[in-house]
């Protein structure tokens, strides 16, 4: 592996190649527009997400609901997707060809969540004083666990940070977790996933599929604004989120997909910085620095702890809050969120890139998890063989074999 340059080295975001003149057009106009609109948008955003982002999520919910049949379903019930396996097949078939056209073997990176901000220690503890509800799992005693957390932007890409389409993801592995895991791959871990809208970007796999194909030809665009299947709605529950982000350590990160909180329970997750204090983008709205979000997590571990709160939401309503479908925003005012643990990053020296570059060692799967807390859904069925089946491709790519972290590991 060369340790002298990490998967934040930022590359152009590729023209589209949609075989169309006219489409090629239309989507690399509408990737300029966005990553122009990115410089303003921290003087507007304040404003609009105060006034009206709540208010059009609720709206756009609403219609989303109207558009869907209540199937009927138990709290915590799921139900297969007709063709479900074959969606999955070509969701896999799709970003391989995707990875083996971005990257070179050696210097694989993931189809998703590509670009590292950073990879930090941090503690996972679980208080003393939950309510009775939440005391399953990995919540059900009072305890204190050592974490790997990986911070990261969308992809597939690796771009400069002002350019890619604003939002962040965070994946954080839990070590030392007893039991039987779903996945034999690792045997001491529990594996969070987030990201910072709270509905994910697809309803569904057969939906995630379309999304790929499009993405493939480097034109996204086109799997939300479309004849065909046009996802209009979806495409402003994500706008209303993605935005130009201070840091990866201030903004909320959501499950947006369910999981089991003990046997007959549904919850969704979601992690929130304990700090309203934002960090200055430099240079606005100038050319920012490429990799200025690593430099505020930097900023911040020189001045000391970091904190999120990790809070839960029960489904109690099986159709307002669907486990199959996972562009639904779960409502609030029927099940609020409930903290039940702190991660606590102490402060720490993370950006060698010996310590950034051992993130390519690692592999981050929802299944890497008790039965407690098994993923629910299809797009989490889905997950389970996809990001074993990436992952196993850019170990082997890379020439690096899967590594299941302790949390005594020692950077130079």
């Amino acid at each position: 592996m060369d340790y002298a340059t990490d998967s934040n080295t930022s590359r152009p975001v590729p023209p589209a190649n949609t075989g169309s003149t006219l489409l090629n057009l239309i989507s690399n106009v509408s990737t300029r527009a966005l990553q122009f609109e990115r410089r303003f948008d921290p003087w507007l955003r304040p404003a609009f997400d105060a006034l009206l982002r709540d208010r059009i999520a609720s709206f756009v919910t609403t219609l989303i609901n109207r558009r869907r049949s209540d199937e009927g379903l138990r709290i915590a019930e799921e139900r297969p997707l007709p063709g479900e396996e074959e969606f999955v097949d070509s969701i896999i078939g799709t970003f391989r060809e995707q990875m083996s056209g971005l990257w070179k073997p050696g210097g694989f990176e993931r189809g998703g969540n590509t670009k590292t901000h950073g990879i930090v220690r941090g503690e996972f503890i679980v208080p003393e004083d939950l309510p009775p509800q939440f005391r399953r799992g990995v919540f059900a005693e009072p305890r204190t666990y050592r974490a790997w957390v990986r911070f990261s932007g969308p992809g597939p890409y690796v771009t400069p940070d002002i350019d890619d389409v604003g939002f962040m993801s965070i994946s954080v592995k839990l070590m030392g977790v007893p039991g039987p895991k779903l996945m034999e791959e690792e045997k001491f871990t529990q594996d969070f996933f987030g990201v910072s809208p709270p509905t994910f970007v697809t309803p569904d796999v057969r939906a995630n599929a379309q999304l790929q194909r499009a993405s493939l030809q480097n034109a996204s665009v086109f799997y939300f604004l479309n004849f065909h299947r046009p996802h209009v709605l979806d495409f402003i529950m994500q706008g209303l989120w993605i935005k130009t982000q201070s840091s990866p350590f201030e903004a909320p990160y959501f499950s947006c997909v369910p999981y089991l909180l003990g046997e007959g329970q549904a919850m969704q997750y979601s992690f929130w910085p304990k700090t309203t204090q934002r960090t200055p983008i430099p240079r606005l709205p100038l050319r920012q620095p490429d990799n200025y979000l690593r430099q505020a997590m930097v900023t911040a571990l020189n001045r000391g702890d970091v904190e999120l709160d990790f809070r839960v939401q029960l489904q109690t309503d099986p159709f307002l809050m669907p486990i199959e479908n996972a562009a639904v925003l779960w409502p609030e005012r029927i099940s609020p969120r409930v903290s039940v643990a702190t991660i606590r990053i102490p402060r720490q020296t993370f950006d060698s890139p010996a310590q950034i570059n051992f993130e390519r060692r690692l592999s981050y799967n929802p299944w890497h998890c008790i039965a407690e807390h098994r993923p629910l859904g299809n797009q989490s069925r889905a997950r389970k063989r996809m990001y074993w089946a990436l992952a196993q491709y850019r170990h082997d790519m890379n020439a690096i074999p899967h590594y299941e972290p302790t949390g005594d590991e020692v950077f130079t």
